[in-house]
């Protein structure tokens, strides 16, 4: 499984966004370039959460819109979507059952754990291509 690699800047703008959309879930994108043994995180882009705003709290969503804008963006500074992120309300990093059921293989799910407006742990999944369950990967700072 390939290594994520994240910058110190990326690791911090992701806690940031966690702190700053507390009690409520954030999410958006890891954009980068795989090289076969290590996924690297070039740059981030916030996204908006979709979910119902009574479901904030302990889901998110990404609308169709914000993933082309992504992609898009991504392709124009010659890189991919490698992955997404999102937080833990005052939850373990962990991926939940929900997670699960909306996530895709072969991307890199980042969850940051929010407990009262402070980030806390990080941790990072690829979802099993059977969906059966996840993998963590292995993160390292760049």
């Amino acid at each position: 499984m390939l290594i994520l690699e994240l910058s110190p800047e990326h690791e911090k703008a992701i806690a940031e966004h966690g702190e700053r959309a507390y009690p409520n879930e954030c999410c958006g994108f890891l954009l980068g370039r795989d090289d076969g043994t290590v996924r690297h995180t070039l740059a981030l882009r916030e996204a908006g959460n979709e979910s119902d705003a009574n479901e904030q709290y302990h889901r998110f969503s990404i609308s169709p819109e914000d993933f082309m804008a992504a992609d898009r963006d991504a392709r124009q500074r010659k890189m991919d979507v490698v992955g997404f992120y999102h937080s833990h309300p005052n939850a373990p990093a962990r991926p939940s059952p929900v997670d699960q059921e909306h996530a895709w293989p072969v991307y890199s799910y980042v969850i940051v754990s929010v407990h009262e407006r402070e980030a806390r742990e990080r941790t990072s999944w690829v979802l099993r291509d059977d969906r059966s369950g996840y993998d963590e990967q292995t993160i390292r700072r760049s």
